[in-house]
């Protein structure tokens, strides 16, 4: 998998105490400069005024002047199945590759068993790695010399009967059924600071309704 940074807001906290400051001036801040838009903000500094103001902005939970930065990274080769995980978290915008409209047809299946199209999990060739819900420990190397094997074969199967399916006239959005949930897709990823806050704002929250109740804090739960 690769990341790779397509655009980013070059100052993003100018452009906050921009859009902020829109909301209270006279002025169009559009026609000032920036020191002119922050006429009047506690501070001696260009940056000491952003960090007065942004501090106040966070302090107040006005999040909308934060939507305006924004960072895309564009990520090649994610599996179908991580990539589930991560578009569970919807703080986040997506654009992924379809495999409606995205045949792949020219794949040699016999790359597919050295990581081509398909992500190979250390597990399937590591006979240390232990899984979190594995039912048992590590095995010697015969036996990961055998699931490597089953496990190769079994995405190689895969891909040529997904691409045997395309031959005999299925739609690719039908034919991808048959691929594996490792298949890898590339996306894009977009993100402003506000959804970022809020994200956090969302885990704090989640994270405090785990705490322990008063009357536990600071004796241990070992009083209980």
């Amino acid at each position: 998998m690769e990341v790779t940074l397509l655009e980013a807001t070059e100052d993003p906290e100018e452009l906050i105490c921009k859009g902020a400051r829109n909301d209270y001036s006279d002025e169009f801040v559009g026609g000032q400069s920036f020191e002119a838009t922050m006429g009047g903000v506690e501070g001696e500094t260009p940056r000491d005024k952003k960090e007065t103001l942004i501090g106040h902005l966070l302090d107040h939970g006005h999040f909308g002047p934060f939507e305006h930065p924004q960072i895309t990274f564009a990520v090649e080769g994610v599996s179908r199945s991580c990539m589930a995980q991560i578009t569970r978290h919807r703080h986040v915008s997506f654009d992924v590759q379809s495999m409606r409209y995205v045949a792949f047809d020219d794949v040699d299946p016999a790359d597919v068993r050295e990581g081509e199209m398909v992500v190979i999990p250390p597990s399937a060739t590591d006979p240390d790695w232990v899984g979190r819900n594995q039912q048992s420990g590590a095995v010697d190397e015969a036996a990961v010399e055998e699931r490597a094997e089953v496990f190769r074969d079994t995405i190689e199967d895969a891909v040529e009967s997904y691409q045997k399916l395309l031959d005999l006239g299925m739609p690719p959005e039908d034919a991808r059924f048959v691929l594996p949930i490792g298949t890898k897709v590339n996306m894009a990823v977009p993100r402003t600071c506000e959804r970022a806050l809020r994200a956090r704002e969302q885990m704090t929250r989640e994270l405090r309704s785990l705490e322990p109740p008063p009357s536990v804090t600071g004796r241990g739960f070992l009083a209980l």
